[in-house]
């Protein structure tokens, strides 16, 4: 009798600017994968609480549960062994050692998504999102429109009292459109 496969694995990482869409893409791919009847698992950093501490929710309000984690070795715990898709949104948040273990998910056999934005607000690579990147087997970029222009967007405009932010400034500020715009190349500014 042949022996049954494992099915094959996969890294997918959904990036891009904030406005862009990553959590609705999150949300859907989280639908269709309970639709095919697949075991699935979502998870969000904790320290996202802008719309809701349990739920991946988009700008426009569409929610999905979502475990809330501290951290990498926190996620690691709470993934089932029957798990086929692990969904990971704001995978900017963790630390380096996320690609290690999303390589080893995918390895198992296991579909793996995470979105994250791929820069920060001074549009320099984000936290694991590098090294995700260059591991993944599917990278979806996604762009925003532009708050100034109405041009396709890549970058995530951080103000502060209404003006564009330091350079210096922290790089994680928990925000939406209190804080950050999306911009195109030409619009985007940075205080210096």
């Amino acid at each position: 009798m042949a022996q049954k496969l494992k099915a094959e694995g996969k890294l997918i990482v959904v990036c891009g600017s904030m406005f862009a869409g990553k959590s609705e893409e999150v949300i859907r791919r989280a639908r269709r994968s309970l639709y095919a009847k697949r075991k699935v698992q979502v998870f969000k950093p904790s320290i996202d609480k802008r719309y809701d501490e349990s739920m991946v929710v988009t700008h426009m309000g569409v929610k999905h549960e979502a475990v809330p984690v501290r951290n990498v070795a926190e996620l690691r715990t709470l993934v089932a062994s029957d798990t086929e898709v692990i969904l990971l949104e704001e995978a900017q948040f963790f630390d380096d050692s996320l690609i290690e273990l999303c390589v080893q998910w995918a390895d198992e056999g296991r579909e793996v998504i995470c979105a994250g934005l791929d820069q920060d607000f001074r549009r320099k690579p984000f936290g694991p999102m590098p090294g995700l990147l260059a591991a993944a087997d599917e990278v979806v970029k996604l762009r925003a429109i532009c708050i100034k222009c109405g041009a396709p967007a890549s970058h995530t405009q951080r103000i502060i009292d209404g003006k564009p932010a330091h350079k210096n400034d922290p790089v994680i500020l928990i925000g939406a459109t209190e804080s950050y715009e999306a911009r195109c190349r030409r619009c985007f500014k940075l205080r210096g």
